[in-house]
This record gives structure tokens, C-alpha cells and sequence, in this order.
């Protein structure tokens, strides 16, 4: 995948900014503010019933019963819907490498390999290059919704969102200044993170933020395994917790038990060419004994996510690996980003490309399943010091204060794939941009709540099938 908006060499200072004040003629900044559905807008419902068509069928019902949850619930599953949505709509033509699901909760702390927490951006399923502003206000309208599940009011909800983006602005601005290797190093350390939250949030905002801290760091891959895993007269292996945890054992009884070990070693085996040398070299300490297949998340549920448990000297030295499955992005139908031959490795490469430290065991695998098909997988660490402060514990105060965080931490995303000059230069020094932003995003989140009300009426006349899991 090669790097949305590539900076020549040969492009001065003043032409960059210039390309990125002649994009306000495209879009003016106050243009952000406006939304409302496309004519010939998709069924909200064919949106979602033709990316289940791809996913295990019964596990389609548990994303709906998630996603039927709650508005936000819903937003977190219909990244499509709003592709849909944004493709439409007057772009800037500022390319970055997109998050593509820049919804709050995909940020969160998370180990460095140097075992130092940093705060960044998590999920990178929907990664695409495509216009830096999509990922902007994807990240607006979820603060919204979020708000209004905490019975904000609208002022509170716009601050909120005004904070974001005027973090996203402001930062954006303090990289055009920076040299190129400087933006690459750009780093939110936790400690860094914390302190700047801490000084400006009473004692009971600066608890919640310790406790989030305190709960990353034990989310180690030990307490994982503990949790996970049970001894065995065949030894340690993954303890079955159907639909949500099921061994690859029990999926495919009746198939010999060679035929599984050559399938779960064929995965490891090529996804471990895409690791560096020394880290292919680390991984050959471990030997694969045991899988499982588990649902994750809200929007991923149905995809085919694995659990690969490895062990090391002894039963008590694992390592545990997620293997889940990347399908097409859901941006890619509305850009003419280059497409990948391997969607795993779309998320690697984009993953890579915008957060500032990945995963040591990050990789990515084409395998062919004992169905005969052959899917494409990224492959990470399973749950190795994350942690995230919930919007549902936030008061109005903390909530503006994650704003200021989330907005900045994706200007920093932004700037190391993107041009930060012609962004900061789109933006202006002046708010214009910032003071859009709420407009568009109370009148998403009521089409959100419009999206969520037809799910449900979906679900109740038998349309679609829900499950409470």
C-alpha cells in the first residue's frame, strides 16, 4: 500500500499551503457543517445485510443484538453506513491514511514494545487513504452520540466536539512547523497524557483517569491466558465459552485431528514470513497447541476471528495471538485509493503507517480453510496493556477533555501519512472549521438514531434475526 499524499522533495513550503487554502474553494470550512442523506441514500438494512453475507451465519444474529443495544452501539457497527454517507458529500482532496472507524473508543492506551504505555489509535479494520475530514467527523458525530447517551445536553455535546477539533486543528498547525523525522517520532506518552488531563479535571476525573491507567497495565497477556485458558489431560488449552469462545476442537468435530494441525500450522507458518527476521525468530520458541474461534467487538462480530495459543518452555510461557479476518474496507467503494492484493495486509501496512508503535508480532496470512475458501488475516497479540477510559463514567468536563486528547492524537495519525502543511493551511489559524464540526454532528447522530429505529424495526418484524449474547 503505498502512502496517500507522497510530499515530493521538489514541493516547497509556500505550494503546499497553497494547495491546501485552494481547497477551501472546493469546500469551504463552514461547508462541513451541513449533512443530509444523499438522494438514492441505501437501505440502512441492505447496507449491513451485504457485509453478514460474507460473515459466519450464525454469528450475524449476536451483531445485530449488539448493535440494537443502543444508538452508540449501533454507530460502532455501521462504519459501512456512514462510508456511504461520507463518500457522497464535497471532499477536500487532502489525503491521509484513514483509521476509517475514528470513533472514540477506538482510542485507548497501549503497550509500546519498549513496555511503556502511549496513547493512540487501536483499530485499524477499515484502514483506506482516502480525505482527512472523513475520519474528523466520523470522530465528531461519535461524541455526540455519546454525550446523548449520557443525557448531555446539546451544549455540553457541541463543547465536546468543538474541544476534538479544535485539538485536531491546533496540533495539525504545530506539525506544519516540524521537521519531517520530528512528526514521525511524535509520540502521546500516557505519563505525558495523564498529567495534562490531571491539570485540568477535579479529584474525582483524575481517579477515573489513574484507574484507567492502573487497569492497562494488568491487562497483560498472563491475565489473558489465566482467563482464557484451562489445564487438560492433553495439557494447557483454550477453555470453551460458546457462541463467544469456541475451540476449533468443537467447531470441527468429526475431522481428524491431523487435518486441524496442519491447518492451524499451514496459518502460523505463512503468517510468520511477514515478520521481521528476529522477530520470526522470537515466534520459533513457541510451539502452536491449541485454537479457538471468538466474537469480538460490535461491527466485527460475524467476521472469522481466531485465538492461537502458543507455548513456550512450559505451560506457564505463552503466547497468545489473535488471528482475525480483514475483508475489503469499507471506504474503498467511495476512493480511488490503490487497492491490496491481501486485505490483511492493508491493515498492517495502514496500521503501521499512523500509529506511532505496533504490536511486535503484528503479520498478516492468506490461508485456505478446511471449507476450501481461502481468507485473508491480520495477526496480533491478544490484549497485551490496553486500557480505556468508558463515556458512559464521563461527566461533561472529562468528556471535553478526552475530546482535546482523541482530536490530537488523530492529527498526529494524520501527519505522518498525510501533508500536515496543506491540512494546517485548509484549516486556518481561525475556527471556522471547529465551529462546523457540531453541526455536522448533531445532524448525524440524529440520523444515527433513525439508522438504529429501522434495525429495530427489522428485528421485530422478522426481517433480520437478533440475538441477546
Amino acid at each position: 500500500m503505498t502512502a496517500p499524499s507522497a510530499v515530493t522533495v521538489s514541493r516547497s513550503l509556500a505550494d503546499r499551503a497553497a494547495r491546501g487554502r485552494n481547497a477551501r474553494s472546493r469546500v469551504p470550512r463552514s461547508g462541513h457543517g451541513a449533512f443530509g442523506p444523499a438522494p438514492g441514500r441505501p437501505d440502512v438494512i441492505e447496507v449491513l445485510e451485504r457485509q453478514s453475507a460474507t460473515r459466519v451465519p450464525e454469528l450475524v444474529p449476536i451483531r445485530y443484538g449488539r448493535m440494537l443495544e443502543s444508538p452508540f452501539r449501533f454507530y460502532r457497527g455501521a462504519a459501512a453506513v456512514m462510508a456511504a454517507d461520507l463518500g457522497p458529500l464535497p471532499g477536500t482532496g487532502l489525503q491521509v491514511q484513514l483509521c476509517g472507524d475514528a470513533h472514540l473508543l477506538n482510542f485507548r492506551l497501549l503497550a509500546s514494545p519498549e513496555r511503556r504505555l502511549v496513547f493512540d489509535i487501536n483499530d485499524f479494520d477499515e484502514t483506506f487513504p482516502g480525505p482527512f475530514e472523513w475520519d474528523v467527523k466520523r470522530l465528531a458525530a461519535s461524541f455526540v452520540i455519546a454525550g446523548r447517551a449520557d443525557g448531555f445536553s446539546v451544549r455540553q455535546q457541541n463543547e465536546a466536539v468543538l474541544r476534538c477539533v479544535r485539538a485536531y486543528r491546533e496540533r495539525m498547525r504545530e506539525f506544519a512547523r516540524m521537521r519531517t523525522l520530528d512528526i514521525w517520532y511524535a509520540q502521546d506518552d500516557a505519563d505525558r497524557m495523564r498529567a495534562l488531563l490531571a491539570s485540568s479535571m477535579d479529584k474525582a476525573g483524575r481517579r477515573r483517569t489513574e484507574q484507567a491507567t492502573a487497569r492497562a497495565r494488568s491487562r497483560t497477556y498472563m491475565q489473558a491466558f489465566a482467563k482464557l485458558t484451562t489445564l487438560t489431560p492433553r495439557g494447557r488449552r483454550i477453555a470453551a465459552d460458546p457462541p463467544l469462545i469456541t475451540p476449533l476442537r468443537d467447531l470441527e468435530a468429526g475431522r481428524p485431528a491431523e487435518q486441524e494441525d496442519r491447518y492451524l500450522q499451514s496459518l502460523l507458518d505463512q503468517y510468520a514470513r511477514t515478520l521481521p527476521s528476529e522477530r520470526r525468530h522470537l515466534l520459533g520458541h513457541y510451539r502452536l497447541v491449541d485454537a479457538a474461534r471468538k466474537v469480538v467487538g460490535v461491527g466485527s462480530v460475524g467476521t472469522r476471528c481466531w485465538i492461537l495459543l502458543l507455548l513456550g518452555r512450559d505451560d506457564d510461557d505463552p503466547l497468545l495471538l489473535q488471528a482475525k479476518e480483514a475483508q475489503e474496507s469499507v471506504l474503498a467503494p467511495y476512493t480511488d485509493g490503490e487497492r491490496d492484493d491481501n486485505q490483511g495486509h492493508r491493515v498492517v501496512a495502514g496500521q503501521r503507517l499512523i500509529q506511532t508503535t505496533s504490536d511486535i508480532f503484528l503479520g498478516w496470512t492468506h490461508v485456505i480453510g478446511l471449507d476450501g475458501r481461502g481468507r485473508d488475516f491480520y495477526v496480533r497479540q491478544l490484549r497485551d496493556w490496553k486500557g480505556i477510559l468508558r463515556p458512559e463514567t464521563m461527566d461533561p468536563p472529562l468528556l471535553n477533555l478526552f475530546g482535546q486528547v482523541c482530536g490530537a492524537s488523530l492529527a498526529r495519525a494524520h501527519a505522518r501519512s498525510g501533508d500536515p502543511v496543506a491540512i494546517a493551511a485548509y484549516l486556518g489559524g481561525g475556527d471556522r472549521f471547529d465551529r462546523a464540526l457540531p453541526h455536522f454532528a448533531q445532524a448525524y447522530a440524529d440520523q444515527n438514531e433513525r439508522d438504529f429505529a429501522a434495525l429495530g424495526e427489522a428485528a421485530r418484524s422478522g426481517r433480520i434475526q437478533a440475538t441477546d449474547v
